[in-house]
C-alpha cells in the first residue's frame, strides 16, 4: 500500500483566506507532518470590506479552540443577529433576514404554516413577531442563547461584525508559534514542471525561490495563481448578478450599537452599514451600466450616519467563479475562487467552507484527478446554492427605476424559477441539506421581499384554528418576556468583550 504525502506547502497571499487557510492548516493537519509557508507582502493591500459574518463562522473559531470574547476583543467585534433589508422589494419598505429561527415546533407541522393560515383567516400579527432574533435586534438587545431546546433562547442564532484586518492579524498571532513560516515578499514569476504542468515553484521579487508541492492561491482576484498561471478559466455570472463595482468608506461610529447589518437599496445597487466596536463600515455596491463612479460616491456619502474617516475606496469585480476551484496541484481560496458580493455577508464563510473540503479531501503526493473532482463539484453546488439565494433578493422587486427593471425581467436559473413558483403556492419549501441558506433564511427574505403564498399546507387543518391561534399568541408573547429581560447589546459588549485597542 503506497501512502506517499506531500510535504511542502505554500500559501500565496495573506489577508483574511490566508491565515483562516494557514490556522486551519496548522490546528487540523497531523503535527509536524507538513512544513507550511505563507507568502504576503505588506505592500500589498487587502480588500478588507467583508466584516460581516454569518453563524458558521462560529464553528470555525471553535474548532481552532479561539476563546470567543479573546477573539472579539481584538477584532473589535459586535454581534450579529441577521440583516435588515431596507428598499428591496420597494421604496419605504423593509424587512428583517434573522439568524436565528422563526417559533417553535408543535406537531411536525413547518411553523410558518401556522401564520400563513392565521393571516389567511385575518388574526395574525407581522411575521417578524415570531421570530426572538428579530425583536432582540428591533430593541438593540442581545443574549448569546442557549443550547436547551425547550428554551425560548435555543432560537437565537448570530454571527458577527469584525474588523477583517485585524482578524487576519489575530490569526497571524495564533498560527506563527504553532509553526507556520511567513516570508514578506512579493511573488513575480511561478515555474510550472514540463512533465505534468503542476507548480513547482514561485520566484519572488528579491529573487528568493521557494518550491512546493501544493500551493494554496489566496492572491485575491487576481487569482496568481490559479489563474494568471494555470489558465483555470472564469464563469461570468454578471448576467444573474450585474452589480460590477464597490465604493467603501468608514465612518465614526454614533448612537447605540445595531446588532446587526443594514442593507438599504438605492436606484442602481445597495449600501451595506456595518457597525464595529470602534468604528462602523460603509459601502455601495452598484452597477456601472446604471450609474457613474461620482454618482455611486455621491449616493454613499449623502447616506453616512458618522464623519468619513478616510476617502471612499474604490473595488472592481465580476461575479462568479473559477472554472475549477482545484487545479493539478493548487487550489484557490477566498476571492481567488470567486466573488459572491457581500449581500449576505458569505465570503468568509466560503473561505471557512473551501477549507473544510480541502481538509476532507487532503491529497497525498498523487494528487488523485476524482479526489479533486469531488472538491470541485461541491464547491460549485455551494456557490451555485448561494447564487441562487442572493439573485432571490434582486429579481423579486416592484422598484421601477432601470437596474431593478432588469433584475425583475432577467431569466433566472430554473432551481430558483422552481423554488419560488413552489412556495407561490402553498408556502412550501424543500431546502436541500447541503444549502447554506436553511427554511427560515429562505423565509424571511421570499416573504420580506413580497412573495406571499396563494393558500396554506392543508395539513396545518389537522390542528384546530384556535389551539394554532393560542399557540401562535403565546409564542411571541413569550418572545416579548424573553427580551424585555435582556441587556442593551453595547451593555453586553462592554462587560463580555470590550476591545482592547478603545
Amino acid at each position: 500500500m503506497k501512502n506517499g504525502r506531500v510535504k511542502d506547502i505554500v500559501i500565496v497571499g495573506g489577508g483574511t483566506s490566508g491565515w483562516m487557510t494557514a490556522a486551519g492548516m496548522i490546528k487540523l493537519l497531523p503535527k509536524g507532518d507538513y512544513n507550511i509557508t505563507l507568502i504576503e507582502s505588506d505592500q500589498i493591500g487587502t480588500v478588507g470590506v467583508g466584516e460581516a459574518t454569518i453563524p458558521p463562522m462560529r464553528n470555525f473559531n471553535q474548532v481552532l479552540g479561539i476563546n470567543e470574547a479573546d477573539f472579539m476583543r481584538k477584532t473589535g467585534a459586535t454581534f450579529k443577529l441577521g440583516i435588515e433589508f431596507h428598499n428591496w422589494q420597494r421604496k419605504g419598505e423593509h424587512y428583517f433576514h434573522p439568524f436565528g429561527t422563526y417559533g417553535r415546533s408543535l406537531d411536525s407541522i413547518p411553523f410558518h404554516q401556522y401564520w400563513l393560515r392565521a393571516k389567511s383567516e385575518g388574526h395574525a400579527t407581522p411575521w417578524t413577531d415570531y421570530s426572538l432574533c428579530s425583536l432582540m435586534a428591533r430593541s438593540k438587545k442581545f443574549v448569546q442563547g442557549s443550547a436547551d431546546t425547550k428554551s425560548v433562547l435555543s432560537t437565537v442564532g448570530y454571527a458577527y461584525h469584525l474588523d477583517a484586518g485585524l482578524y487576519a492579524k489575530f490569526l497571524r498571532e495564533f498560527s506563527e508559534p504553532k509553526g507556520v513560516k511567513r516570508v514578506e515578499g512579493k511573488v513575480i514569476d511561478v515555474k510550472l514542471r514540463s512533465s505534468n504542468g503542476h507548480i513547482e515553484s514561485v520566484q519572488l521579487e528579491s529573487s528568493e525561490i521557494i518550491k512546493g508541492d501544493f500551493f494554496i492561491d489566496c492572491s485575491g482576484f487576481r487569482g496568481l495563481l490559479i489563474e494568471e498561471a494555470l489558465k483555470t478559466g472564469y464563469e461570468d455570472w454578471s448576467h444573474f448578478l450585474p452589480c460590477d463595482r464597490a465604493l467603501a468608506v468608514p465612518t465614526e461610529s454614533v448612537g447605540k450599537t445595531r446588532p446587526y447589518t443594514m442593507s438599504i437599496a438605492h436606484n442602481a445597487g445597495w449600501q451595506w452599514r456595518i457597525p464595529l466596536q470602534h468604528r462602523t463600515g460603509n459601502g455601495h455596491v452598484y452597477c456601472s451600466k446604471f450609474t457613474s463612479e461620482d454618482e455611486a460616491t455621491n449616493t454613499l456619502l449623502n447616506n453616512l450616519e458618522g464623519k468619513p474617516l478616510a476617502d471612499p475606496r474604490p473595488l472592481q469585480f465580476t461575479t462568479g467563479r473559477r472554472k475549477k476551484f482545484w487545479n493539478k496541484n493548487c487550489v484557490a481560496i477566498g476571492l481567488a475562487a470567486g466573488f459572491m458580493e457581500p449581500l449576505e455577508s458569505t465570503s468568509i464563510h466560503l473561505i471557512q467552507e473551501s477549507i473544510a473540503q480541502l481538509l476532507n479531501l487532503f491529497p497525498g503526493d498523487e494528487f488523485n484527478q476524482s479526489e479533486i473532482d469531488q472538491f470541485n463539484e461541491t464547491a460549485t453546488r455551494d456557490y451555485e446554492l448561494i447564487r441562487d439565494f442572493l439573485i432571490l433578493h434582486y429579481h423579486v422587486n416592484e422598484r421601477d427605476e432601470p437596474f431593478w427593471q432588469q433584475c425583475k425581467d432577467m431569466e433566472i436559473p430554473a432551481s430558483l424559477q422552481q423554488r419560488i413558483a413552489v412556495f407561490k403556492n402553498r408556502g412550501r419549501l424543500f431546502i436541500e441539506d447541503e444549502n447554506l441558506f436553511k427554511m427560515d433564511s429562505w423565509l424571511a427574505v421570499m416573504l420580506g421581499q413580497g412573495i406571499t403564498p396563494s393558500n396554506y399546507d392543508p395539513l396545518i387543518n389537522r390542528v384546530d384554528s384556535n389551539k394554532a391561534t393560542l399557540f401562535l399568541n403565546d409564542t411571541h408573547q413569550a418572545f416579548v418576556r424573553s427580551t424585555l429581560k435582556m441587556p442593551v447589546h453595547d451593555e453586553f459588549v462592554s462587560r463580555y468583550c470590550k476591545a482592547s485597542f478603545n
